[in-house]
């Protein structure tokens, strides 16, 4: 099986959004608000759910760490509601995304977060499974439930792709 190389970007706004949104402050409408004594970062990202009784959930998603090297063997998508990740710990985490192509997925493209930086993949956005680093991390998701199946795996039958190192 080919071990094919994948280089780690930046994660910004541009290069992310054929994927999803950034959710970090400083990238939206700031509004003051409770008496201005607060900050509203407004509108940072959209939860986006679809199909019989939707509804939006709220949850804490705890990870353990992943060792580098680590080797990409699959990514999964979400078709009926998007998935938002924001890091509570304040540690940097990797994203693994990949474009579709007729409903399989293209080789994925890496980024590094900042640990202020979280993520809204969008619906039907093939990504990997939270790939927390150094520590165990808390996560804040934002996601969809109700009935249907919202979840699709894809294993990249020919090739697996490595993440060497976390330099930019």
């Amino acid at each position: 099986m080919e071990l094919i190389n994948l280089p780690v970007r930046a994660l910004t706004p541009e290069n992310f959004a054929p994927f999803g949104d950034i959710i970090e402050t400083g990238l939206g409408e700031v509004k003051l608000i409770n008496w201005d004594i607060t900050e509203r970062h407004h509108a940072l990202a959209k939860a986006d759910v679809i199909g019989e009784d939707a509804h939006v959930l709220m949850n804490i998603f705890r990870s353990k760490p992943w060792q580098l090297p680590l080797t990409i063997k699959m990514v999964e998508r979400h078709p009926l509601g998007s998935q938002a990740f924001m890091p509570l710990n304040g540690r940097d985490y990797l994203v693994v995304v990949a474009e579709d192509n007729n409903g399989v997925p293209h080789a994925p493209v890496a980024f590094l977060t900042k640990g202020n930086q979280g993520v809204n993949y969008h619906r039907n956005v093939w990504h990997h499974p939270l790939l927390a680093l150094d520590e165990t991390s808390d996560f804040l998701v934002v996601d969809r439930g109700g009935a249907g199946n919202n979840l699709e795996e894809y294993y990249f039958p020919q090739q697996n792709f490595t993440i060497s190192d976390r330099e930019i």
